[in-house]
């Protein structure tokens, strides 16, 4: 008896369908890595009953993927399994008009003192401005850089 707790048995017609998207190859790549994922993990009848280190080593992923993937399968279904795991908390920090504000401010005339606006400095002056209760340098950045405004970097 295998000390798995997140055991794989297909049935044949999920069996079926997997090898279709392995062998037509038309599909995204992580839904083919993983269909074969789940084929090397399946204990069924005619399962190849792999580990989750030999799939990681033959497909050159991460031991958590193959982990993962069989775990999704168990507990959320086949078709879950075949997709990405979804961020289920996930809140834009700013919205449009509170990066328009940003823009905006990134390119004013930097505080007294400095010669250009930082990551630290504009991320101060939108909390001290009252347009957001907090925000870090980092989401300051990637929302600068996703609209193309550098700050000369």
């Amino acid at each position: 008896m295998s000390t798995k707790k997140w055991i794989v048995e297909l049935t044949q017609e999920e069996r079926t369908g997997l090898l279709n998207i392995v062998k037509k190859g038309k599909s995204a790549a992580y839904k083919t890595l993983h269909a074969n994922i789940l084929l090397k993990a399946d204990q069924g009848p005619g399962g190849e009953n792999w580990t989750d280190v030999e799939i990681a080593d033959a497909f050159n992923c991460q031991y958590n993927t193959a982990f993962n993937v069989r775990k999704r399968f168990v507990e959320e279904g086949f078709e879950r399994a075949l997709g990405r795991n979804n961020r289920k908390n996930y809140q834009r920090k700013l919205n449009g008009e509170q990066e328009a504000k940003l823009t905006v401010l990134a390119c004013s005339d930097p505080p007294e003192g400095y010669s250009r606006w930082t990551m630290v400095l504009l991320a101060d002056k939108m909390v001290e401005l009252g347009i957001v209760e907090s925000i870090s340098p980092v989401t300051i950045h990637r929302t600068l850089k996703k609209t193309n405004l550098s700050l000369g970097r």
